[in-house]
């Protein structure tokens, strides 16, 4: 009796250990994978999802013929492992597996749709498209394409120019969400910005007005604009033009510390160089005067202490070459 006791205690302390090995380590659950593969995912997307898998896995079990082999052997005997249990088995067991994002909804689609799946693999000739009938026809998530809502209506024609809210899912209300310089219930319509590049009975491009244009314009370039923006000014049968702010009298700019650059509808003042005292553009050589401590060389507002440095350098130079030249000629005397 002790001895069966003692049985019993080791083999419940087994069972413990075993049990504990299996799970996941406590910080598994708040890493990256783990938050990726647990984020649910839209109902149609993650159907979708789990047809991509079970196909994934159909071309992993396809085995074709082999060179020198008995094909008719390989036709008899493979085109029964074609629709078998067996190589529904191996598929179902790879199923989900390194997808990340929403694997764990793969895996319980996998699970509860375990006999949808069987009934579909029996019956491949009457539903061959998997998606169709497990997402749309079965478990009623997605809509053929161009379809939208609970009843799968029709979308509404975008032209080309936008998306149809909610299609090919059960959500949305069909109506289009316009491309970016598009308008209109069926995007057909340039919107205010934007104008006509190219139309025909079934196509239409609009592009954007030029930066000039405040609102619409009827062309590209600034002279199409109907009005302009802030700096830019219009000349009648011409269109806009930029104003050039640098040009002005007075500069936008601290004419003692910066420098106008002019640009499109507008201007930036930049820095002179620590040289200049007021400068007529970037770098020591367009100084309109030097500051204290620098002085003009060749067109170059220059460092005195750094110039001085280099004067000292070349004179020390060339008077260390005059007494090595001294020095050769003395022994040459002797």
């Amino acid at each position: 009796m002790h001895k069966l006791l003692i049985l019993v205690i080791n083999l419940l302390f087994t069972s413990i250990v075993i049990c504990n090995s299996q799970l996941p380590p406590k910080n598994s659950f708040g890493n990256k994978d783990e938050k990726l593969k647990s984020e649910r995912l839209a109902d149609c997307k993650a159907c979708g999802v789990f047809v991509n898998s079970f196909k994934k896995g159909l071309e992993k079990t396809e085995r074709g013929k082999h060179e020198g082999g008995d094909a008719h052997w390989e036709e008899q005997k493979l085109g029964s492992y074609k629709t078998s249990e067996l190589r529904l088995i191996e598929i179902q067991e790879m199923l989900c597996q390194g997808i990340g994002r929403g694997e764990y909804q793969c895996l319980q689609i996998a699970e509860e749709r375990e006999p949808d799946i069987e009934y579909w693999w029996k019956n491949q000739e009457k539903h061959p498209d998997l998606f169709n009938w497990l997402c749309i026809e079965k478990m009623k998530v997605c809509c053929p394409p161009n379809h939208h809502g609970k009843d799968c209506l029709p979308c509404t024609d975008c032209s080309g120019n936008g998306v149809c809210k909610g299609n090919g899912t059960r959500k949305g209300n069909g109506k289009c969400n316009c491309d970016k310089g598009y308008q209109g219930e069926n995007c057909n319509s340039c919107a205010e910005g934007f104008y006509e590049a190219f139309k025909d009975e079934t196509k239409l491009l609009c592009s954007q007005c030029h930066d000039a244009c405040h609102g619409p314009c009827k062309g590209p370039g600034p002279r199409n604009c109907e009005k302009y923006k802030e700096g830019w000014y219009m000349r009648e049968n011409e269109g806009c033009f930029d104003v050039n702010e640098c040009l002005e009298k007075k500069s936008p700019c601290n004419s003692q510390t910066q420098f106008c650059v002019n640009n499109e509808g507008s201007y930036n003042c930049l820095e002179c160089d620590r040289s200049c005292d007021g400068c007529e553009g970037d770098g020591p050589d367009m100084c309109i005067k030097c500051k204290d401590g620098y002085e003009l060389r060749n067109g170059i507002c220059t460092d005195i202490v750094e110039l001085l440095k280099t004067e000292i350098a070349e004179e020390e130079e060339k008077t260390a070459l005059e007494e090595e030249i001294d020095d050769v000629d003395y022994k040459d005397e002797l």
